[in-house]
């Protein structure tokens, strides 16, 4: 990718640390849910098997799953009578029966408007139209005793309290979110301001202006992250805090460190031979391409190879690949290049260097102030054009803070979504990943929250949208990565955590009949589940008075700053309110026992 002579050594980019054009067949035929997972992981067992010298030096590529185990257990099939004993997810009184009746009604009145296409699509334009003629003050009251009172657990901790009180007392427990959303475009309209950090990166690539309010503002949201962290610690042992890296940095910058991981994973890609196995690429064949793409001497490419290899496997993997090509060092790499190709012209300024540590600062600050609270991090997913920066901030706290000879269990998880296309690819990678490195892999995993905008933007821009063609698809997705680390923990022991965080009924009725299965308890440590505060209440509360670990995400902070939020949310739950029992449902019905004395 970084020359424009490509013809030698060269393929179309396919998955990197196995041929995913060989995988697709075993996603698209029409097996079981289990056997396909089998299968899969059948795959994984054999990455390294063309060396196998390599599979005694490096144990560590395989993600090692017991296949013959594995096939000795059935495709998960629900009997809904038989998991309603104990979890009844239709009981309205469960469900809603800690609720107040003007609590009821407000939630009755929100649900209601979610289900007014006309009024969702619109809800931004209506919105700031009450702002220009009602003003700020009127307009943030009927938000902060309607869709804010129901979604979010208050302004600060003050205001949290009472909410996580009657968590508790139903076996729920608290993930703090701050909900406050920062936005690409924030950030370009200070940028035109006066005063800002100029950035004239090499190559020949425009200039960019990083403003100081920006980084002052993220150097703000980390107090404002301790305090949640600190709050979690106060009122929980066993609590999490959620945070987004868009709070903690540019988004123009995590944008621009996404694109550059992108191209090193891209480069790689073309390294590899027509007949490549496994994303493995043999000494004599890295040496021949790096040659072509670099000016290098004999010695400096013998140090290069050596540090990527270093147990003399033979071959070279895209995990070594990458950790040698961070965003930090990359400027040492592409000013060696023979000719300016796609990884060369986003290779980052030393000012832009400076703002990404100082954003991997900001959030090391923060994990060291969890792992000293007994607090755990939850890293949120966010759109596409950010997310391979955020996974890459995020494997950097895991090696640290995750590390197996520091802790027993994770401290940072990752978010998944399962509505990419590539979610078991990572999943797989990260695995491998917390293999070489040693640490607990964290995964929370969800379907995924801004589809509409990546389908857009993918639209506009004409790339391959990332997103899955279909709900069904997602859904699948969805069922197999949770199945695949429920499986992965269950042969592998304690260490691995999941959390299973959906709304969707059929996932957790199939998460809760595996963990049956593979004879993981309800109390398990290494396994959680996790709806959003103020939507179905109808799983969480029955899982919580079966024992099962549950928490509940609860948004807080002021009303202005939460609305983006808050307008995702009705979003979403325009499509939740499609299923067959639904939360509205359930709401009247639990609304009118309270009004006949039941």
């Amino acid at each position: 990718m970084l020359c424009n002579s490509l013809r030698t050594c060269r393929r179309p980019c396919v998955g990197l640390m196995r041929d995913a054009s060989s995988m697709r067949p075993l996603l698209q035929a029409p097996f079981s849910h289990a056997n396909r997972t089998q299968l899969l992981v059948g795959r994984l067992r054999c990455i390294t098997s063309s060396t196998s010298s390599a599979k005694a030096a490096a144990p560590h590529i395989v993600v090692d799953v017991d296949r013959d185990a594995i096939s000795q257990h059935q495709a998960v099939n629900v009997d809904v009578n038989a998991l309603h004993a104990n979890c009844n997810f239709s009981d309205a009184q469960s469900a809603h029966g800690s609720k107040s009746a003007f609590e009821l009604l407000t939630a009755i009145g929100v649900f209601s408007s979610c289900r007014l296409p006309f009024l969702i699509r619109n809800a931004e334009y209506f919105l700031d139209l009450s702002y220009k003629t009602l003003g700020h003050g009127i307009t943030n009251a009927v938000m902060k005793h309607t869709f804010f009172r129901h979604f979010c657990a208050g302004e600060n901790r003050h205001d949290m309290k009472p909410v996580i009180e009657m968590l508790q007392k139903n076996n729920i427990g608290p993930i703090l979110d701050y909900a406050a959303e920062n936005d690409s475009a924030d950030s370009s309209e200070s940028a035109a301001g006066l005063q800002g950090i100029f950035s004239q990166p090499p190559f020949n690539q425009p200039a960019r202006v990083y403003d100081y309010k920006s980084e002052e503002e993220c150097d703000r949201h980390v107090s404002i992250f301790q305090e949640c962290i600190h709050s979690v610690h106060d009122v929980s042992p066993v609590g999490f805090a959620a945070l987004k890296v868009t709070a903690l940095g540019n988004p123009e910058l995590l944008e621009r460190m996404s694109t550059m991981i992108v191209e090193v994973k891209n480069l790689f890609a073309k390294f590899q031979p027509e007949n490549g196995s496994g994303g493995l690429i043999s000494r004599e064949e890295f040496a021949q391409c790096y040659r072509q793409h670099f000016h290098v001497d004999d010695d400096h490419l013998e140090a290069v190879i050596k540090s990527l290899d270093p147990n003399d496997t033979g071959v070279v993997d895209f995990i070594s690949f990458a950790e040698m090509l961070t965003p930090y060092n990359l400027p040492s790499f592409t000013f060696k290049c023979k000719s300016i190709g796609p990884l060369a012209r986003v290779t980052p300024s030393s000012d832009e260097i400076v703002l990404m540590k100082r954003m991997s600062e900001r959030l090391h600050t923060l994990a060291a102030d969890a792992a000293l609270n007994g607090t755990r991090l939850l890293i949120d997913a966010e759109h596409q054009k950010y997310q391979p920066a955020i996974d890459n901030l995020v494997v950097e706290l895991q090696k640290k803070f995750n590390a197996k000879d520091k802790t027993d269990r994770p401290i940072i998880f990752n978010t998944y979504q399962c509505y990419l296309k590539d979610t078991l690819e990572r999943v797989e990678m990260d695995l491998k990943r917390s293999e070489r490195y040693s640490f607990h892999l964290g995964a929370k995993l969800v379907r995924g929250a801004y589809m509409e905008h990546e389908r857009e933007r993918s639209k506009n821009l004409q790339y391959p949208c990332p997103i899955h063609d279909t709900a069904e698809d997602t859904h699948q997705c969805y069922d197999e990565v949770v199945e695949y680390l429920m499986r992965y923990r269950w042969q592998n022991g304690s260490g691995t955590e999941i959390m299973v965080a959906s709304h969707n009924q059929a996932s957790i009725e199939k998460a809760v009949v595996l963990m049956n299965q593979l004879g993981l308890q309800p109390q398990d440590p290494n396994v959680y589940f996790a709806q959003l505060f103020g939507m179905r209440d109808n799983l969480s509360f029955p899982l919580g008075s079966q024992g099962y670990n549950v928490f509940k995400y609860l948004p807080y902070g002021k009303v202005e700053e939460v609305m983006p939020y808050l307008l995702r949310r009705a979003a979403e739950n325009s499509a939740v309110l499609g299923d067959s029992v639904s939360e509205l449902d359930m709401l009247k019905e639990a609304l009118y026992k309270r009004i006949i004395g039941r």
